[in-house]
């Protein structure tokens, strides 16, 4: 009976730390976002710039998210780092899907932007 009790909190608490991690690469993709807005306002950033720098950013906030995964867990800290850049991409695609009741991209296109995702969090779980 202890054994399990001991899992469960072990599972809690790995739930709480993946929390906090999507959390802070959340933060991070609303301050690159206002950054990136106030450059196309400024700059007037063509369509290219602007896709690119949201590819970016995604990059950036799961390797963000991921680092702090790994930081969190210290140990298999890629696959979590992964992971969290997985869990981030799937709530990115829910709350556009909510948003929009479709999704306005190619599948080639979702496709990168899912491996950039992970592929991003894996590094940043690798970095911690």
């Amino acid at each position: 009976m202890q054994k399990k009790a001991g899992d469960r909190k072990n599972i809690e608490r790995r739930a709480v730390w993946m929390l906090k991690s999507l959390l802070c690469a959340y933060v991070v993709t609303g301050i690159f976002l206002a950054a990136l807005a106030l450059l196309l306002y400024k700059a007037g950033l063509g369509e290219e710039m602007v896709n690119g720098g949201i590819l970016l950013i995604y990059v950036i906030s799961s390797f963000s998210g991921g680092f702090v995964m790994g930081k969190l867990t210290g140990n298999r800290k890629f696959l979590w780092g992964m992971l969290t850049g997985i869990l981030y991409f799937v709530l990115l695609f829910v709350i556009t899907l909510g948003m929009y009741r479709f999704a306005e991209t190619d599948i080639v296109n979702l496709f990168t932007t899912f491996l950039l995702c992970a592929g991003g969090g894996m590094l940043g779980g690798m970095a911690a």
